[in-house]
């Protein structure tokens, strides 16, 4: 008989979500691998065994028996794109948008990212530190267990480098999963704004060969959209970070259809993200190349999109999707992926068991953790959350308030 440290009982349900240990497309995004009343054992931060009450006190000798109050417990969020590292939020754009101003408009006139890199160049490492913690903490409260963070918001060597150590430190203090994005070319910097090559070249030649050097990032992303990096300067940025040791991520064909998706197939990507206006091309490229679709439907909302990424189309044509908050100071400043999921359901038609499918197991794989969480499965860690509600179609169901009532992040309640 197995000893262990605990074992999680009296659920109402035990969404596991397990199977496929790849991305999961088409039909198999609404299997969720339920047990009714499931119970799951914890022994030092990893779930040892998952099955009926009677089945796991007959395995098991446990410490301590969690109750989960008749409770869904499920694996806990994964968000697979956010910028948490800024000084100042920028509502103001907001108000300027519900005026009639479009984000490129503002781009262009020194706002969006522009306007988030003086304060960024300014800030110490220890305030950039205190405010991101504050934000990804309640992320955690949210249900989030695990993030992909990006810089981009300093787009300078030494500025870039500061957010990067900043996020590693996030990594050594915060207790869950934090992968970490170069996003150098998030834009052009003023300085930059009429030698786009001098920039390019300071990219390829000296951050990027520099953050590999200190070993700051697992990942590089690219801002590919007509009014910041064309097609030809993308291809050639992600070629020298591929040549580096880098894996790739973009943002690709949020705003306009320029081939970001296709490029995105060609390279092999790990994730596209965005997508607002991808092309059955681009779609039909990153399901070829094992791409997945990372989906923002946060973004599109802020900004008062009438058009969505096209998430039935994907999933019809078996592409895996992932959803993320787009967490950041500007065109969403969305920390919940519950509303994400409300937001995926009610604007891009998907169910609610491949909603969560996408913002689990498929967002884990977007960060390749699919090995350490995402689903409910031996060996795996025990990240979970219990939610304090009728059924999964609750999650989307109920607008702009946290139905998460615990989170446990390695086996602890956080």
């Amino acid at each position: 008989m197995k000893i262990v440290d605990y074992i999680v009982h009296n659920t109402k349900q035990l969404v596991t979500l397990k199977g496929s240990n790849k991305a999961r497309s088409g039909e198999s995004m609404q299997d969720l691998s339920i047990i009714e009343n499931g119970c799951m054992a914890v022994k030092e931060g990893k779930i040892v065994d998952i099955g009926s009450y009677a089945d796991l006190k007959s395995r098991c000798s446990a410490l301590n028996w969690v109750d989960a109050e008749n409770m869904i417990v499920c694996p806990g969020f994964v968000d697979p794109h956010t910028h948490p590292v800024f000084v100042n939020t920028r509502e103001n754009e907001f108000e300027m948008r519900l005026r009639g101003k479009t984000y490129v408009d503002i781009s262009k006139a020194g706002g969006g990212i522009l306007s988030s890199i003086k304060a960024v160049r300014e800030a110490d490492e220890d305030l950039l530190f205190e405010l991101a913690i504050k934000r990804i903490s309640q992320m955690i409260k949210y249900g989030t267990t695990a993030i992909e963070a990006k810089s981009g918001y300093g787009l300078s060597t030494e500025s870039e480098l500061k957010m990067l150590r900043v996020i590693k430190k996030l990594q050594e203090t915060l207790p869950i999963d934090i992968a970490v994005t170069f996003m150098g070319a998030h834009e052009f910097p003023v300085e930059y704004r009429n030698d786009r090559e001098g920039y390019i070249n300071l990219l390829i030649n000296e951050m990027m060969p520099e953050v590999k050097k200190q070993n700051l990032a697992e990942y590089v992303d690219i801002f590919t959209e007509a009014h910041v990096y064309n097609i030809a300067e993308s291809r050639k940025i992600l070629n020298k970070a591929k040549n580096l040791g880098f894996k790739i991520r973009m943002h690709a064909d949020e705003i306009e259809a320029i081939g970001g998706a296709e490029l995105a197939g060609e390279l092999g990507a790990v994730s596209a993200d965005h997508l607002g206006a991808c092309s059955d091309e681009g779609i039909k490229a990153m399901k070829e190349a094992g791409v997945i679709a990372t989906l923002l439907p946060g973004t599109l909302f802020s900004l008062g999109s009438k058009n969505y990424a096209r998430a039935r189309d994907m999933i019809n044509e078996g592409l895996p999707v992932a959803l993320a908050t787009d967490y950041n100071p500007g065109s969403c400043n969305l920390d919940s992926m519950q509303f994400a999921i409300s937001l995926a359901c009610i604007q891009m038609k998907m169910l609610p068991s491949e909603a969560l499918t996408a913002a689990t197991f498929n967002a884990a794989c977007s960060i390749e953790r699919q090995d350490k969480f995402g689903s409910l499965e031996i060996g795996k860690n025990a990240d979970f959350i219990m939610l304090d509600i009728p059924s999964i179609n609750f999650i989307p169901y109920h607008l702009g308030s946290n139905c998460v009532n615990k989170v446990y992040v390695g086996g602890s309640l956080q």
